[in-house]
């Protein structure tokens, strides 16, 4: 898996070479500010870029706001945002076009490594990655309303699940039900959210988003 790494912080920046390196994965840019990001985004070919919010000139959104001017253009993009806090304004923004292959991450997340990785693979494949307390914050936001507000409270944690980029099968396990009924539950949610059948995958990334968008 090729990656762009974008982060300022050096031991931060290091650490997270270090794991992705001994993970096998091939890093092709590693830079500590926006307009190097920007360059490495448009110039270089990779499988999933691994960007910080905050980046120098500006230590305010620069990561992000490159992030988002590069899937503008390359649509559908593979990126996974870290953050020091969940900033619902951040997350909606990176939600915003209605595509896969996004993820939006806490630092604190990064030190978990299996759950770090299997993140940056998900995003990577097209999938969509939301940090449980992301999730929640969204969540709390408002109640849902509209196709949302029809799923049961059982199809609400299954795609729940779905959104923090758990498998049926993790899903399965973490509600103690069965795989067959995770698949029964996603079927109802699909209905529910008249996902017409198409790639199961583009169905489940647009479940999600529909689910965080409220």
């Amino acid at each position: 898996m090729r990656v762009v790494l974008a982060e300022d912080l050096f031991l931060l920046r290091d650490g997270l070479t270090r794991t992705l390196l001994e993970h096998g994965c091939e890093i092709v840019a590693s830079v500590d500010n926006g307009p190097e990001l920007r360059r490495a985004l448009a110039e270089r070919d990779f499988d999933v870029a691994l960007v910080d919010i905050r980046l120098p000139p500006t230590h305010t959104d620069e990561g992000l706001k490159a992030a988002l001017e590069a899937r503008r253009a390359r649509p559908g993009l593979p990126v996974l945002i870290l953050s020091q806090y969940v900033d619902q304004l951040y997350a909606h923004e990176l939600l915003s076009s209605g595509e896969g292959a996004v993820g939006y991450l806490l630092k604190d997340r990064v030190t978990h490594t299996t759950p770090f990785l299997d993140a940056l693979r998900t995003v990577a494949a097209g999938g969509t990655v939301m940090d449980p307390m992301v999730v929640a914050k969204l969540l709390s936001r408002s109640g849902k309303r509209g196709r949302i507000g029809s799923l049961t409270p059982r199809e609400h944690e299954v795609l729940a699940g779905m959104a923090e980029g758990h498998s049926n099968t993790s899903i399965a396990r973490t509600l103690r039900i069965s795989e067959s009924a995770v698949a029964k539950h996603i079927a109802a949610i699909f209905g529910k959210l008249r996902l017409e059948p198409s790639s199961e995958v583009n169905r489940r990334v647009m479940a999600v988003l529909a689910y965080l968008k409220g």
